[in-house]
């Protein structure tokens, strides 16, 4: 029940798109759009296909800018889309383009506008000077047409075509004759080549035959938009020639007094029929030219391995230690017998000892169950395909909804563990639980804002935006976690099958292999074992641009995620109990948290191999905004390794008879 109060903003949504009325039943915001010529629009058809473009963002800077920075050609942007949380918060600004298309209209050389520079006036030294940096920093276009990316498709070494979700706006030549492998005539060095044409392939799906387009007549459903990018030197800006071979080439010095430039930004637009493709899997030619994913098996082999072998380890404890164990133990019946105890039941008298740093503890496995909940619930809604790459902004929309939609579970995980720990200050706990790990996780977003802020960023969240995630915060997470507690301290206090001893029994001298520090490290290692392939495909979505849609292995890999930590846990936990080391509280936690660790130095990795950012602004985002993702990680894998530990002590010391 206190589970469901959390889901029922949610549910509310996602049932009001269900029930809203439709020939057929779609997933919200995937209903398919009729084109028809201009002769035959009506209500269920329209003629004019609208072109949005996005921010643009590069590889070698994590600071994404808005499409009007750069002075290109401006659409209509009073008639901009409205994003939703998640869009804006990943820094998304969708535009109008300036570019008209009218189905089935094919146009050639169509001119969008032309942008002049003086180099005598220094506005427009400083636009050239914008314009040239992002050049030099390869940054992309990312355009929309009918809900679906414009893509540029090229072919790769292997022989294979790639087509991605963004082209550059141009290309720069360095000293030694690189930089633009797009066109061999584009090799004059030290000179910028910027892409002010781009023919426009539009394939589209007929409705001749299909029972959705019959009354139109010419009609259709768009299953693909390729652009390619081309330079080319206008000689006049009133009668552009678009057949002309000669690029546009721009020196890398700035203009000279009296010295003038016109740029003409022009486009051609091709519509080509194809019914082999139906609209329902358009996007698969996107989808199968992305590299690298028959690892993905590879990937989910290897974690079952080292799932299996740690499911052999455990269950050889379980069936044979711990059975012979217990069975020993509950023999010992004779005073004589029980001054021999030896092994785990030794510490009988102290293994449910509260820990130091109680409420800490609690509060991070209160923020840990809220983001192990927020996680599964995400995934299954990615799964059944709410969260697909066509619902720009859902995934970030929906974890976040859940997140503080669940502040009851949280509230109430940390009530019931601190009142275990026989804790009194019961509004302390609440207010941290509500305050300490959202509170770091904010803090730390709002220090990247700032920076994004300073750099005159469109991934910069407006400050109205900033209001309305407080709101959240304060006016809902806070209040349900307040909920959740109070349910969880009206119930009676969690009794632990043993009683604790008064007096504290002395730990023994524990070998280096059995010492909290080793046994810590060594416990991320397998855990992080089944998720280092997969964490290669996440961050490259998130910090290369590249689509991620494999949910099902994303699903896979998290379960294992579950079993490695819990079984490793529990692993390390019956080794140090062994040992007569009864402070195991903390331990668990940290033993499968340190996962995060290896996280942490494998975005390192990535950043130093995969990323060419040089700007500390840049380095600073990255890192700052990993920092964040690592400490949500922390929470996720200490939560579920405490929990699984918490299980196995409380199972074992149940079925053995003490005195």
């Amino acid at each position: 029940m206190i589970l469901l109060s959390g889901l029922v903003p949610l549910l509310a949504v996602v049932l009001l798109h269900l029930v809203t009325p439709t020939q057929a039943f779609y997933l919200p915001g995937l209903a398919p759009v009729n084109f028809c010529k201009k002769t035959d629009v009506s209500s269920t058809c329209k003629s004019e296909i609208f072109l949005y473009v996005n921010r643009l963002n590069t590889e070698e800077s994590e600071l994404p800018y808005e499409y009007h920075h750069f002075d290109f050609c401006l659409g209509e942007e009073a008639n901009s889309p409205v994003e939703n949380l998640g869009q804006v918060v990943f820094g998304e600004r969708i535009r109008p383009g300036p570019y008209k298309i009218q189905f089935l209209e094919n146009q050639q050389c169509a001119k969008a506008c032309t942008k002049n520079y003086k180099g005598d006036d220094p506005v427009s030294n400083r636009r050239m000077m914008v314009l040239k940096k992002g050049i030099s920093l390869n940054y992309q276009h990312h355009w929309i047409v009918d809900n679906m990316p414009v893509t540029w498709c090229y072919p790769l070494e292997n022989g294979k075509q790639y087509c991605g979700t963004g082209f550059p706006m141009g290309c720069l030549v360095r000293s030694d004759g690189e930089g633009c492998p797009i066109n061999s005539i584009y090799n004059q060095p030290l000179h910028y080549y910027p892409f002010n044409h781009v023919d426009l392939e539009i394939t589209y799906h007929s409705g001749q035959a299909e029972d959705w387009g019959i009354q139109f007549g010419n009609s259709g459903r768009i299953i693909s938009v390729k652009v390619t990018p081309k330079s080319i030197k206008h000689a006049d800006p009133d009668h552009p020639n678009c057949l002309g071979s000669e690029p546009l080439a721009i020196s890398e010095n700035s203009l000279k007094a009296g010295e003038q430039l016109n740029i003409v930004y022009t486009y051609s637009v091709k519509f080509i029929k194809n019914d082999a493709i139906k609209w329902s899997s358009r996007w698969d030619y996107i989808l199968e030219s992305i590299p690298h994913t028959n690892i993905q098996w590879f990937s989910i082999l290897n974690s079952l391995v080292i799932v299996l072998f740690l499911s052999g380890m455990v269950a050889m404890i379980m069936l044979r230690t711990l059975h012979k164990d217990i069975a020993r133990y509950n023999q010992m019946d004779s005073g004589e017998d029980a001054q021999e105890e030896f092994g785990w039941k030794l510490v009988h008298g102290d293994v449910f000892r509260p820990p130091r740093k109680g409420m800490l503890l609690s509060v991070f496995l209160g923020s840990g169950a809220q983001v192990l909940v927020m996680c599964m619930i995400t995934l299954a809604f990615a799964c059944l395909g709410f969260l697909s790459p066509a619902n720009r902004g859902a995934l970030m929309t929906c974890s976040m909804v859940l997140f503080v939609s669940l502040g009851t579970p949280a509230g109430y995980v940390s009530a019931r563990i601190y009142k275990s720990f026989g804790g009194l200050k019961w509004k302390s706990n609440v207010i941290l639980t509500s305050i300490v790990c959202p509170g770091v996780v904010f803090s730390l977003f709002f220090v990247m804002n700032l920076v994004l802020w300073g750099e005159s960023s469109s991934g910069a969240v407006p400050f109205s935006t900033l209001v309305a995630l407080l709101a959240l915060w304060f006016g809902v997470s806070v209040p349900l976690t307040f909920v959740g507690a109070y349910f969880g301290f009206r119930k009676r206090a969690l009794e632990h099958p043993v009683r604790t001893n008064q007096i504290p029994r002395q730990i023994p001298d524990q070998s280096i292999y059995t010492q909290p520090i080793p046994g810590i490290v060594m416990g991320g290692v397998l855990p992080f074992g089944c998720i280092f392939i997969q964490l290669f495909f996440i961050l490259s979505s998130l910090w290369s641009s590249q689509m991620y849609y494999m949910f099902g292995f994303l699903f896979l890999v998290f379960v294992i995620l579950v079993i490695t930590c819990s079984e490793t846990t529990i692993l390390l936990c019956y080794f140090h109990l062994c040992a007569e080391d009864y402070h195991w509280w903390w331990r668990s936690f940290l033993t499968s948290g340190f996962t995060a660790v290896y996280l942490f130095i494998y975005c390192c990795h990535y950043f130093v191999t995969k990323l060419s950012i040089k700007d500390s602004a840049s380095t600073f985002l990255y890192f700052g905004y990993t920092a964040i993702m690592v400490f949500l990680f922390f929470l996720l894998t200490g939560t579920i390794g405490f929990f699984a530990c918490f299980w196995f002590i409380r199972k074992i010391y149940s079925v053995v008879k003490v005195d």
